[in-house]
């Protein structure tokens, strides 16, 4: 539609079906404003800052929306509260997370956000997914595309395609 933006979504989750939770988290996305174009690959990821939790399944998605970006924002703070997500720890164990990369090539600075995320290019685990939709995108601030800040980032934690465990029937 005519004046949506195109965005960029982060989702992770590492407790109960990660990538149930993932699913159900997409399928929500359009009732709240959101029509998702594309989903990256799911990739698990080894956790980062706090280390003493599960490993996470982590996807992106490329989106368009009409919704302003306070307006994204709770709306995805939405989602998050309907699947009972509590962030009780930061950057700790959750049920689901959903983070703005990019608005556009908008850049907001408010107490409540800061777009693009401010912590993405230190993040593999958000870079990696985020390569595999859109490699050349610039990230408006640092000015670098996705594939070298992914070359640039000091974080050297695991990320790798998840591959669902597949039970044999004999």
């Amino acid at each position: 539609m005519p004046g949506d933006k195109l965005i960029y979504l982060s989702l992770g989750s590492n407790l109960g079906d990660r990538a149930a939770n993932l699913q159900r988290a997409i399928t929500a996305l359009p009732g709240a404003g959101v029509r998702v174009l594309r989903r990256s690959s799911l990739y698990e990821t080894e956790p980062v800052d706090f280390l003493a939790q599960p490993w996470f399944l982590n996807c992106v998605v490329e989106a368009e929306t009409s919704l302003m970006p306070r307006q994204l924002l709770h709306a995805l703070q939405g989602i998050e509260r309907a699947f009972g997500s509590r962030k009780l720890v930061a950057r700790g164990p959750r049920i689901i997370d959903l983070d703005i990369l990019f608005y556009g090539a908008r850049m907001i600075r408010t107490e409540e956000m800061e777009i693009p995320h401010p912590r993405m290019a230190e993040r593999r685990f958000v870079l990696v997914p985020l390569a595999e939709l859109a490699p050349g995108l610039r990230h408006p601030v640092l000015g670098a595309t996705i594939v070298e800040l992914i070359a640039a980032a000091k974080d050297k934690s695991t990320v790798q395609l998840w591959q669902p465990q597949r039970i044999d029937v004999q």
